[in-house]
């Protein structure tokens, strides 16, 4: 049988979702993340952070800066991040390793603090706001790329949560990015070797 048409055989042998392309770095990532899910605040931080950065951008783009990025923004590590300045986001606007985007890098910072005072509050925390957003399991696998919605009534129930405690660079497309890469959702379509794959 036939993969579908948009599914790519790549010249290891293995038919994966079409936007995947010929790069080792976007091969592992559909492989290994994309669809898994994720869990913690600090890991949730960082995924929702980098979909911010990919705005505008292609998602290869920040996966070829993501090790820029954790050396940036200290790994990641929100009480870190919380408490850098205005000198910091100097530092960030000359670091060549990153996407240098005032606003996104301040609103990075922001969501930073946010994180550790007003969202640590809750029980849960971030990550527990994010995972309660998660859809049921669809009851058929996506046949094609064009089955794949951009947004979804619980993308934007999301990102209106995460508005509502003061998420900055957050809508509802960002927030079904993060759901499509944190395994809220599982969208590798029919014909994927990952889509007949146990999930991990």
């Amino acid at each position: 049988m036939s993969p579908a048409p948009d599914v790519r055989i790549a010249d290891d042998g293995l038919a994966r979702c079409g936007w995947v392309g010929d790069d080792a770095e976007y091969r592992r990532y559909h492989d290994e993340e994309w669809g898994v899910a994720l869990h913690g605040d600090r890991a949730l931080f960082e995924k929702l952070s980098l979909e911010a950065f990919q705005s505008g951008l292609s998602w290869i783009t920040i996966l070829r800066r993501r090790e820029g990025f954790r050396h940036a923004f200290a790994g990641f590590d929100p009480e870190t991040v919380a408490g850098f300045g205005e000198d910091d986001v100097e530092r960030l606007l000359a670091d060549e390793s990153i996407v240098r985007n005032r606003a996104k890098i301040e609103a990075t910072i922001a969501n930073a603090r946010l994180l550790v005072t007003r969202i640590a509050l809750h029980p849960g925390g971030l990550d527990e706001l994010v995972w309660q957003h998660a859809p049921a399991p669809r009851s058929t696998r996506p046949a094609q790329l064009a089955d794949l919605p951009a947004t979804t009534p619980e993308s934007v129930a999301l990102a209106r949560a995460l508005k509502a405690v003061g998420w900055r660079f957050v809508g509802s497309t960002t927030a079904y990015a993060l759901m499509q890469s944190a395994g809220l959702v599982d969208d590798h379509i029919v014909g994927c070797w990952r889509a007949a794959a146990p999930r991990p």
